[in-house]
């Protein structure tokens, strides 16, 4: 009977074990400084996922929860503009997707007050279906008058997409944009690297 009870203790003491192993592994939330947001940001999650690296760091994903979407989520945030007015930017990420139905991409805007002046989704080069880690980029130029830049991961209906090694930086003009003529304000991203 002794023996029963230290073999239960010690099995329910490593069934804890491992749901606290796996709990850690992705952990729920948004990241620090990034926030859900789209036409439907109810459909989806996001969290870090620390066995999706790529060079060493953990990874962020952006995950729809039902089958079926009419909208899209993105995982996002944005920074004022004012340190980066007269330059072109690039935002640039590692993705994979898995079982994405529709279309993911990286995306950017800058605006000026309310008005979109420059914007690149990546809808003329969608991610689909189930891909490896590949890097993908945006680059807009900021008017000297744009007020704020907004960056992200979009996913498109149903499916998966991690984004890991996140850049978003000045480039020089020999770098061509990708773009069209389209809460909080920061000076500049933050936790690019999903650390916090």
């Amino acid at each position: 009977m002794l023996l029963n009870s230290k073999f239960s203790l010690i099995t329910g003491l490593m069934v804890v074990a491992v749901v606290i192993a796996s709990s850690l592994l992705i952990t729920a939330g948004v990241p620090t400084g990034w926030h859900l947001a789209g036409s439907k940001p109810a459909d989806y999650e996001s969290g870090i996922d620390k066995q999706a690296q790529y060079n060493a760091h953990p990874s962020a994903y952006l995950k729809s929860k039902t089958e079926v979407i009419d909208g899209f989520g993105t995982l996002m945030q944005n920074f004022r503009a004012d340190q980066y007015a007269g330059k072109r930017m690039r935002f640039t990420a590692f993705l994979k997707s898995e079982g994405v139905q529709d279309w993911a991409g990286l995306w950017m805007r800058v605006d000026k007050g309310k008005e979109s002046v420059a914007f690149d989704n990546m809808q003329d080069r969608p991610i689909r279906g189930s891909n490896g880690w590949r890097e993908y980029a945006v680059v807009l130029d900021v008017p000297q008058n744009a007020t704020g830049i907004f960056f992200g991961v979009l996913l498109s209906g149903s499916g998966e997409v991690w984004m890991n090694s996140v850049k978003v930086e000045p480039v020089g003009s020999e770098v061509p944009t990708t773009g069209s003529g389209a809460t909080q304000n920061r000076d500049h991203p933050i936790n690019l690297d999903f650390e916090n």
